[in-house]
C-alpha cells in the first residue's frame, strides 16, 4: 500500500495513476470526494480529510509501505507559513505514529536556506522536521518552477498583450514539467531503495529565461513578438492579488522573485543527467496553447 497526498493535483494525481497502472495498491488523498472520484473508479482507496488532522492523517498512513506528502498550495490563504507549519506538524506527528517507514516530501530548489525566500522557506521548515525524524527512511525532491505556473498568466496575455512577472527577463534558471516529478516520485515510492535523510534536486530539462520561455509560448500561440515586462516587486504583488491571491501570500511569491534575481535560489548540485528530466518547454507549451484558446 503507497499513500499519495494531494491526490487531485498535478504531482500527486500522476503518481497514483503511474502507480495503479502498475498495479500497485494506492491510498489517495484529497479534500475533494469529486476530484478523487476518477482514481477510485481505477481502484484507488480515497479518504477526504484536512492536512491539519493529525489524527485522519495518521490513519491514512497506517499500514502503508510508503507515503507522498507535500503541504498543498492555498494562494487565499491569509498567513499561509503559519497553515504550512500547520500542516507541517500533523505530517510528521503522522508518520510517527503510524509507523509508517518511507516518506517522500515534495520541496523546491532553493529550500536549503531557511528565510528570505517566499513559500520556499516554508519547505525548509518542513524539512528540518522530516530530518528529526526517527527511524524513517526520507526522500526530498527539490524540483525546480513549474512550467504550470504558467498557466496563470494565460489571462495576462489575452487581455494585455504581454507576458510579465518580477523575475528578471534574462536570468536563465531551471523550469520542469510536474509530470517528469511525479514519475521520478512514483518510482521511488514503489522502489523504496534509500536508507536516511536524502535530497535530490530535479532541474527540468534545461535552464531558461523567462524572455525565452515567453518567446516559446508566443510561437505557439501565433504571437511571435509577444514580450516579458519585468515588474517592480510592489507591483507584481498588487497584480497578483488582483486576481483574488492573499496579500500574504502575494508578498511571499514577490519575495521569491527576488531572492530568484539575487542568485539566492539556485540549484547546489549543478545541472547532471540524473536531475535532468526529459520534458521540453517546447513540447509543454502545446498544452499552453490549447489553455490559451479557453482563456
Amino acid at each position: 500500500m503507497i499513500t499519495v497526498m494531494g491526490a487531485s493535483g498535478n504531482t500527486g494525481r500522476r503518481i497514483s495513476e503511474q502507480l495503479l497502472q502498475q498495479r500497485e495498491k494506492i491510498r489517495a488523498l484529497g479534500r475533494s470526494a469529486e476530484k478523487l472520484a476518477g482514481l477510485e473508479s481505477n481502484g484507488a482507496e480515497v479518504l477526504t480529510g484536512n492536512a491539519t488532522d493529525a489524527a485522519f492523517l495518521t490513519s491514512a498512513f497506517r499500514g502503508a509501505d510508503a507515503v507522498y506528502t507535500l503541504l498543498p498550495p492555498d494562494p487565499q490563504s491569509p498567513d499561509l507559513r503559519q497553515k504550512w507549519d500547520q500542516e507541517g506538524e500533523a505530517i510528521v506527528k503522522a508518520i510517527r505514529d503510524s509507523g509508517v517507514r518511507y516518506v517522500v516530501f515534495l520541496s523546491s530548489v532553493g529550500a536549503d536556506l531557511p528565510e528570505g525566500t517566499g513559500p520556499i522557506a516554508g519547505l525548509h521548515a518542513q524539512e528540518e522536521r522530516l530530518r528529526k525524524s526517527p527511524d524513517v527512511s526520507v526522500l526530498i525532491l527539490r524540483p525546480a518552477s513549474f512550467f504550470e505556473n504558467f498557466y496563470a498568466i494565460l489571462g495576462l496575455i489575452k487581455h494585455q498583450g504581454i507576458n510579465g512577472g518580477a523575475v528578471a527577463p534574462d536570468l536563465s534558471i531551471p523550469m520542469i514539467a510536474t509530470r517528469d516529478i511525479a514519475d521520478v516520485a512514483a518510482r521511488a515510492l514503489k522502489a523504496r531503495d534509500w536508507a536516511g535523510f536524502v535530497v535530490r534536486e530535479l532541474l527540468g530539462a534545461r535552464d531558461l529565461t523567462f524572455a525565452g520561455a515567453t518567446r516559446i509560448i508566443g510561437a505557439q500561440i501565433g504571437k511571435p513578438d509577444l514580450q516579458y515586462v519585468q515588474f517592480p516587486y510592489a507591483d507584481f504583488a498588487a497584480s497578483l492579488v488582483q486576481t483574488g491571491i492573499s496579500q500574504n501570500v502575494a508578498g511571499l511569491y514577490a519575495e521569491m522573485a527576488r531572492a530568484f534575481n539575487e542568485r539566492k535560489i539556485k540549484s547546489r548540485e549543478g545541472r547532471r543527467a540524473e536531475n535532468t528530466t526529459p520534458t521540453r518547454f517546447e513540447d509543454f507549451a502545446e498544452a499552453l496553447a490549447r489553455a490559451y484558446e479557453v482563456a
